[in-house]
């Protein structure tokens, strides 16, 4: 017997050779995927400087604010919309007409001549909007294994860097020397790269109905007519919270007469009382970004009106925010975070409370601007942690005919939970006198009776309901594994007798709980 054939001394297999998001297999794939956010980032962040232009060109100022709610608006119909369709068609019919959309609504608001045009290609775009985020959530799942699955997500985080850094510069600077409509016009012909690049692979292997779907299965009109509802719920609380009479509490109940039963609906069932698995990842979804939106959305105002700084000095103090957000996203990437994935997030809510409960100490003379600078900095590290690893939770805890589904949901409370929350904050802010301090007192407001008191409170006390809402995220981070031996929760779909669960779902199937009863398909608490 030769010595190489004694098996103590033959040599293992080489190991396979680790997959890569950019490898060949999934290369072009991963590049259309990161140019179509990329786009959509640079549009958000570019978009914004432009949109005063706009209104006052077509002497729609009055109009300002329907350009924003426009879109959100119809995000949130084109995101349910968008959730269906994926579950029933695969990801590419929504996401081509989605790209498609988008750019159209880019090239109406780009030619308005009226300010109501302008606001139609805004809707337009939203619809166009929340059918991508969406089908690109899907085409995650159905694309690539669960372990690439947090390397994309982190791609996704590291898009928003660079347009969130020169977006508003290239945009102010075509806004000036070519005008405003060559902001909204310059993006449509690049969207439909991207779409040629992702199409072929897409068509191989993430097109048709997802395995367990029901190919002849109509879409649930039902389902969009709650996002509709959904969406003006939110804008009669928004309403509301800017008009602070008693009439407004006549809005303030119509919309939450039409949020409530919707919400219970579309999303999974358990999510009000956070319950194990997937309620609590779409819980803290919303309650992560909302927090944390608001806080950011207030540091540039407290720094000008309560300690003198200048817009661009001010603004400054979030630049690198985007790179820390990128950067936690690409630690929860590393291989070996996957085991520890839940405490990621609890350990991201945890960052992101400390970052609310420091941020307003800059409101005291004493403490230098860069204590907030570095509090924001930490929560936006944190942030990168949650958003990205809770994406890719839901897509763990989500069957392939369901993903579409959950992702909607994972959007809706995302994009919801800002509105609400800077609408609750806003009339709180309001309330108590914020709504008076203005640029021409910064320096002095911090001084006169009125700056020392009034004022700062209104900023503190904004910062202390988003810090409450943060540290409650904390607490439902503990939740987010489902409990031993049962199922993920969420809407259970039938299965063959004998058959194994789907794929993607975590958890012994529970075959005590069949399809269509009660339990199964009850709406969210």
């Amino acid at each position: 017997m030769r010595a190489t054939d004694d098996p103590s001394e033959a040599k293992e297999p080489a190991a396979p050779r680790r997959e890569s998001v950019l490898g060949a297999a999934h290369r072009p794939l991963t590049l259309g995927i990161v140019s179509v956010v990329l786009l959509i980032a640079f549009e958000a962040t570019a978009v914004g400087t432009a949109m005063p232009m706009a209104a006052d060109e077509l002497n729609g100022i009055s109009l300002y604010a329907y350009a924003f709610s426009a879109f959100f608006t119809t995000s949130v119909v084109g995101m349910v919309a968008s959730g269906q369709w994926c579950d029933r068609r695969g990801p590419l019919p929504p996401l081509a007409t989605g790209i498609v959309l988008f750019g159209g609504g880019l090239v109406l608001s780009g030619t308005a001549v009226t300010m109501w045009a302008f606001v139609l290609g805004r809707a337009v775009q939203g619809i166009g909007g929340g059918l991508v985020i969406v089908a690109l959530y899907v085409t995650v799942s159905r694309a690539y294994p669960e372990h690439l699955r947090p390397t994309v997500m982190a791609s996704f985080a590291a898009s928003w860097v660079v347009p969130s850094i020169v977006g508003p510069l290239i945009s102010g600077t075509v806004t000036e020397h070519l005008g405003w409509r060559w902001v909204f016009l310059g993006i449509p012909a690049l969207v439909v790269v991207p779409l040629l690049v992702m199409l072929p692979p897409l068509r191989r292997r993430a097109s048709g109905p997802p395995e367990g779907a029901d190919p002849a299965a109509r879409g649930d009109a039902r389902r969009i007519r709650l996002a509709v509802a959904v969406a003006l719920g939110a804008g009669l609380l928004q309403y509301a919270g800017q008009d602070l009479r008693w009439l407004s509490l006549l809005p303030a109940v119509a919309g939450l007469a039409l949020l409530v039963p919707s919400l219970r609906v579309l999303l999974p069932r358990g999510t009000a009382r956070a319950a194990r698995g997937l309620p609590a990842v779409v819980l803290l979804r919303g309650m992560a970004a909302g927090s944390y939106i608001v806080a950011e959305s207030f540091v540039p105002l407290m720094l000008v009106t309560q300690r003198g700084l200048s817009v661009t000095m001010a603004g400054l103090t979030l630049a690198a925010g985007g790179l820390l957000w990128a950067l936690g996203s690409f630690t929860q990437s590393r291989p070996g975070m996957e085991r520890h994935r839940e405490r990621l997030v609890r350990i991201g809510m945890a960052l992101v409370t400390l970052a609310l409960v420091c941020a307003p100490l800059v409101l005291f003379e004493p403490v230098p601007v860069w204590v907030l600078t570095l509090a924001m900095g930490i929560g936006c590290f944190g942030m990168g942690m949650i958003i990205s690893s809770l994406s890719v939770l839901m897509l763990r805890l989500s069957a392939p005919e369901e993903a579409g589904r959950n992702s909607a949901a994972l959007q809706l409370s995302d994009g919801l939970s800002n509105v609400l929350l800077l609408a609750l904050t806003g009339a709180v802010f309001a309330a108590l006198g914020g709504g008076s301090v203005t640029v021409g007192t910064a320096g002095a407001g911090a001084h006169d009776a009125a700056g020392a008191t009034g004022r700062p409170a209104a900023f503190a006390t904004v910062y202390l309901v988003a810090a409450v809402v943060a540290l409650a995220g904390v607490w439902v981070a503990g939740r987010l594994r489902p409990a031993s031996g049962k199922p993920a929760p969420g809407p259970v779909l039938e299965q063959p007798a004998g058959t194994t669960q789907p794929a993607g779902r975590t958890g012994p199937a529970d075959p005590a709980q069949p399809t269509g009863t009660p339990e199964a398909t009850a709406p969210a608490d």
